[in-house]
């Protein structure tokens, strides 16, 4: 007979009434009051911005930006003319198109900016726009490379500007609740941290139709590849930029970096990981991409392991499981549930049942008179759910950075935060390639293996 099975077997046998966990409803959480469009301010506390790269993620905070009361967008940028029609189409003809970012820069009727634009290209857009006395929203990951991102950090503290990075589950009622929770020590030690995604198709793999009118005539495509290597003009490297590490992140940039983001937050924690270790493939999308379109890591945050994975082969909800001496708290896109544990033993060791009988009878006789409750006293184990609005909604995000400009007061996602959690992409990326566990140097703002 196998051995857990005599386990089961002796826990059935002589297991008092330990309690049933106590089902509960739904808490429904209040979304973070955002005034309404219509109600307007004064002219004078108006904050008017202008937008760099409304590709998908930029046509997308563009809409939402400009259903917020007291901003106006007066300018976008783009090196594909086709999105200057796009830009037009969502805020109206009025608006100030052109290709060269520094003529928002300059432009004094401008306060500040929102950047979405391809990771290789995020250093010096923050670095110029906060040399240039406008304050900026940065898309995720905040830098592509830790060489990058020191610099980011380096021009944030000198120039005093807010930057705000673009990880909105920052700013969600749902991981402001969970970080509440978690302070509050519900889970008692934190033993593990979990975290999960999984899509399962193409366009989750990044591979994006580019628009049908590509070409060099309305895209300047030698200053889109920026400071990188150079390669004759093509459609897929312009929609597909994620998929090769001269441009992007990958994985690491794309979506750990909110699962990252995310835990840092309700954890309470500010700091890189001091190891990373991962593993990784291109097996389910081989189609000329150089980074992994799989990619699972440990991190060392000198405490609880951290486990992080990404999958782009097999489609799995996105969670975290905060793992602890009194249970889990499982955390999703509009969940919290809490799965409580006691943390002691609720039946007697099955260690005795390796004791001679009389032995055995005596330590159960004891046990059960120690620790049995009374008839109807039996314990019930509370756990709980609440409910919220999405953590990827980005106007909370975006109120938080108007806001923060506007009272010239510095956000939670700062350069040192989104820093902090770029870090930890770029050490999984960097663990990667090398095939080898990596650390970081702070001494030296250094990944090593």
């Amino acid at each position: 007979m196998k051995k857990d099975l005599s386990r089961r077997q002796f826990l059935h046998r002589t297991a008092g009434a330990a309690g049933a966990l106590a089902a509960s409803p739904a808490i429904f959480l209040e979304p973070e009051h955002i005034p309404l469009p219509m109600q307007t301010m004064a002219p004078s506390d108006r904050l008017r911005f202008g937008i760099i790269g409304i590709g998908m993620q930029g046509s997308g905070l563009l809409h939402d930006a400009i259903q917020l009361p007291g901003v106006e967008c007066i300018a976008a940028c783009d090196l594909y003319d086709g999105r200057h029609t796009l830009a037009q189409e969502i805020v109206g003809k009025k608006i100030t198109t052109t290709r060269r970012y520094k003529d928002l820069l300059d432009n004094k009727e401008i306060d500040c900016l929102i950047a979405a634009v391809p990771d290789h290209w995020h250093k010096q857009v923050v670095v110029d726009a906060v040399s240039a006395g406008k304050d900026i929203y940065c898309e995720k990951p905040m830098s592509h490379s830790a060489a990058d991102g020191v610099a980011m950090v380096a021009a944030a503290k000198k120039t005093g500007r807010v930057v705000q990075i673009g990880s909105q589950r920052v700013s969600s009622v749902i991981c402001a609740k969970a970080k509440e929770l978690l302070a509050n020590g519900t889970i008692g030690t934190l033993t593990l941290v979990e975290g999960s995604l999984g899509r399962n198709d193409p366009t989750g793999a990044w591979e994006y139709p580019p628009p049908p009118d590509l070409s060099p005539a309305n895209l300047d495509w030698d200053t889109w590849q920026g400071d990188v290597p150079k390669v004759p003009f093509n459609p897929n490297i312009f929609a597909r930029w994620r998929c090769w590490k001269e441009y992007g992140t990958g994985l690491a940039g794309d979506l750990l970096v909110h699962l990252v983001s995310g835990m840092n937050f309700m954890l309470g924690w500010n700091a890189p990981p001091k190891r990373a270790m991962a593993l990784g493939a291109i097996l389910r999308f081989p189609d000329g991409r150089n980074m992994p379109d799989v990619h699972a890591t440990l991190f060392d945050y000198g405490g609880a392991p951290v486990y992080l994975r990404l999958n782009l082969g097999c489609d799995t909800p996105e969670i975290y499981r905060f793992q602890g001496s009194k249970g889990i708290l499982e955390v999703t896109e509009y969940t919290i549930t809490y799965f409580p544990q006691s943390g002691e033993d609720e039946s007697p060791s099955y260690y005795t049942s390796g004791y001679p009988q009389a032995l055995r009878d005596a330590y159960l006789k004891k046990w059960h008179e120690d620790h049995d409750p009374k008839p109807g006293k039996e314990p019930v184990k509370e756990g709980f759910t609440y409910r919220g609005e999405s953590w990827d909604a980005e106007k909370p995000h975006l109120w938080r950075f108007f806001q923060g400009v506007h009272n010239h007061q510095q956000v939670t996602e700062d350069t040192v935060f989104g820093h902090n959690a770029a870090l930890a992409c770029h050490m999984a990326n960097e663990s990667y390639f090398r095939k080898a566990a990596v650390t970081w140097d702070a001494a030296s703002n250094q990944i090593k293996s």
